[in-house]
Formats: structure tokens, sequence, C-alpha cells
């Protein structure tokens, strides 16, 4: 019988950073079991040319570095901090394991393992059983966060058609006649912008888009003091736009307006927002490809044709069909994360999941009563229509504040690498133009508050 404070179950990104934190803050034990032969959970299993959309500098564990911590030359991120690519963030969570958890002593770690409740640990390689006791069980797997080559397509594919994951794009052995890219989210935007960088000619691209989505700027989301206008500007431009909006199309308008959001293109307006970000200049290279189909959601593949939702379009065995339609930020019911003896990581600020973990490792090691840490780690699901664009603002908006309330949190926020808004952070007084930024956020917070309350309110009424 092992006996440990908490059994991880998961070892992709928030449950290393919900024991990363705990490990460093208290003396807690830990163990922690996984299904996968090494530490990292989807970025095993994502295609080999995957990059982080938001910069290396937020993501990863609290107590180490993820990058160089410098700016891209080059490429459509170029002018922007680094965006790691999927075998850094591999290899990174690797590093972690060995070289921080398992040299403390306190962690046992079981890869290519399933835990079953009651306490026992199988594995999957030899089946072998381990009995563990533990004070708490952190279930870092609710997201269930799904890559393409982690489950077939979701549609009826014909056996001779040529239907696969985006990994398989780095073995291709022969051009083939044309690519159909399905899909409208992340993986489809990496998957379009990587077949645009190796030659593909745009006319050779179909893209089929289910829905439109509104995009965030990523130029709008960087750290460090020499983009505290950018990053803190466009806070409080959303802010603004937040508290000022008569209704959510100018809302949408205005954000657009600000470079705060962007789309596709200009004469359709999106339906859905998924927390992907784009630089301009990516957004550039996709707008080459013009054959978008916008009928719905496949329904199959055929040898000649592929049926949607609303019309066909044709195709052929020679065709290349790249699935990128995992729901990879999947929406799932919130729940408490703080449950006695039971702990369910998720989002406590939009889309940030290892910051979201590591400050709920903070708060379970720091807080006793478990209402006061649930009003602290209120869940935030990811969003999908663009109307969560609203329903995000706000929850991360008033959960802000509560935090900002709190002294000793504050203190950790500001030292936390994982802290988007660590951005807000000087090094000296703030100049005329910070102290005119700092002075919107103020301004506009409680408004913002408010007025997205009552756009909310008329969606519902609707």
């Amino acid at each position: 019988m092992i006996e440990v404070d908490y059994l991880i179950v998961g070892a992709g990104a928030m449950g290393m950073a919900f024991a990363d934190v705990v490990l460093t803050e208290t003396d807690a034990t830990v163990a922690i079991v996984d299904r996968y032969g090494s530490p990292g959970g989807h970025w095993t299993r994502a295609y080999p040319h995957v990059r982080l959309h938001q910069p290396s500098a937020f993501y990863g564990v609290n107590s180490r570095p993820l990058g160089s911590d410098i700016k891209d030359t080059t490429g459509g991120n170029a002018g922007l901090f680094e965006l790691a690519s999927g075998s850094e963030v591999v290899a990174y969570f690797d590093q972690v394991m060995n070289h921080q958890f398992l040299p403390t002593g306190r962690v046992h770690y079981f890869p290519m393992c399933e835990y079953a409740e009651g306490g026992s640990i199988v594995s999957l390689v030899s089946g072998e059983t381990h009995e563990v006791s533990a004070k708490k069980i952190v279930d870092a797997t609710y997201s269930q966060v799904t890559v393409p080559s982690m489950r077939p397509p979701a549609y009826d594919v014909a056996g001779e058609v040529r239907c696969l994951p985006p990994n398989a794009l780095t073995t291709l052995d022969g051009s083939p006649e044309r690519y159909i890219v399905v899909g409208a989210g992340k993986t489809a935007l990496d998957a379009c912008l990587w077949l645009l960088s190796t030659g593909v000619d745009p006319d050779d691209i179909t893209w089929i888009m289910p829905r439109d989505a509104w995009n965030l700027n990523r130029a709008y989301i960087q750290p460090g003091p020499d983009f505290f206008e950018s990053t803190v500007g466009g806070f409080a431009l959303q802010i603004e736009a937040s508290a000022l909006a008569k209704s959510i199309d100018d809302l949408f308008e205005r954000l657009e307006e600000t470079g705060q959001l962007l789309r596709l293109d200009k004469n359709v307006t999106p339906t859905t927002y998924r927390c992907s970000t784009v630089s301009v200049a990516e957004l550039e290279e996709l707008r080459k490809i013009t054959n978008v189909v916008r009928m719905g959601r496949v329904r199959s593949i055929g040898a000649d044709e592929i049926v949607l939702e609303n019309g066909t379009i044709p195709t052929s065995p020679d065709v290349l069909h790249i699935d990128c339609t995992a729901d990879g930020l999947m929406r799932r019911p919130a729940v408490p994360v703080f449950d006695r003896d039971r702990i369910t990581l998720q989002n406590i600020r939009t889309c940030q999941p290892t910051f979201s973990a590591g400050l709920t490792g903070h708060v379970e090691a720091s807080y006793t009563d478990e209402a006061q840490k649930n009003e602290l780690c209120t869940p935030i699901p990811y969003p999908n229509s663009d109307v969560d664009w609203l329903r995000m603002t706000h929850a991360n908006t008033v959960l802000g504040a509560r935090w900002g309330a709190d002294t000793e949190l504050s203190a950790w926020l500001n030292g936390s690498r994982l802290n988007v808004n660590r951005s807000f952070a000087l090094d000296g007084p703030p100049n005329e133009a910070q102290l005119k930024i700092l002075g919107k956020i103020g301004e506009h917070t409680a408004g913002a508050i408010t007025n997205l309350q009552k756009l909310l309110a008329e969606v519902d009424d609707a």
C-alpha cells in the first residue's frame, strides 16, 4: 500500500501544473497516474507541427520557465514572443517530471496505467496492480481534451477515401491532387497554415468551415513591460467596450474596430468563439484560401462527394481529406472544484488551463475553508458560441475582482509566471500613457460587469 496526500489522475498540463504548486508550497506527497508513457497528456498525441497559440511564457508549470523568453523573428508570429512547439512542450513536461518531481522523493509516478475508483492503479502493459491510499483525489482529466489522432472522424468515411488526422501531413509519400481541410478550430488553422508554408497553392486547398469563429489577436496577449500598452491597453479596450456597448452586435463591432477580435471574412459574421489566437500576418495568409465551404458539418465522405448538413461538394480518391474536427476544448458542465476529498481541475480563467490548475494548487495549499476555496476557484467552462465571449469576460472580471480583494492571493498572482495579467506589473511608477490605461480599467470595470449581465439577460430572455 502506497500512502500519499494527493493522487492525481492525469499527467497532462493541468495535472502537472497542480502538482508543481503543491510540491513547491507544501511538504505533501503525491502519486500521479497516467495512461500514456510520458507526461504531457494530449501533447504526446498531437500533430508534429503543432505550436502553442499563446506565448510560452504563460504555459507549463509555475516553477519552471518554458522556452527562452525571446521574440520570434520569422514567420507569422514575428515580433511576438515565442510559441513553443509540440516537441518542446513534451520535452518540457518530461524534464519537469524527471528533473523536479521525482528527485524530491515525494512523488510516485505511474505511466501507462489506469486508475480505478477505490485506489487501485492497474498497468496497461503488465496488468500489475498497485494499491494507493490518498487523502484527496485530484481529477486532472475532467476537461477531456481530445485531438484528432485520439479518435476516428465523427462522420462516415468510405473505405477508398483518404481521410487522415493532421499528424499524417508530415509523413506524406506523394503530393495529393487537392487538400480538403475539415474543421474551423485551432487545429484547422494550423493545418491550413502548415500547408501554405510548405508551398501548397491556396487554390488547391478547400476549407470546410461549419461555423466562422472570432479569434483573439495574439498581439494583445504578450508578456513583459514592452507590451504593457498593447496587452494591458487591449484589456482596457475590452473593458471599455463591454461597459459602453448598446447591444451584442455593437460590442463585437467595437472589439473588432479596436483590433481585439479578428475574423477570417469581413462579410461573414462569426457565430462561435473558442479562444483561438491568431496574428494579423497569419490571418492574411489564411485569407489566401478562397475556396471556403460554409454548408454546416460533414455528414459523410464518399468516393465522389462530401455530404454536409446543407448540401454536397465533389471529391475524389485523389484528394487528401484532413480531419480537424476533434473537440479539443470540450465544453463540460461546471462542477465544484473542491468537494470534500475530491478536487476536479477546471479552468478558473478562460482558456488558461495551466494557470488555473496552478492557482487551484495554491488555494488548496493556503486555505482551509471549502466554501472560500470554491469561491476563489469558480469554474469557467470552455466557450463555444460567440455569446460565450460575454460570459467569459463577465466571469473573468468578477473573479479577478474577487482575487484582487485578497491581499495574500494578489501577492501570489503578481509573482506567478503563468498569470497573463502579470503584464500589469511595472518596474517603476507608471508614465502618463500607462496611467491613462489603468484609469480606463478602473473607470469601466464596474460598468462592464453590469452591462455584460444586462446583455446576457437579453440573450437568455430571447
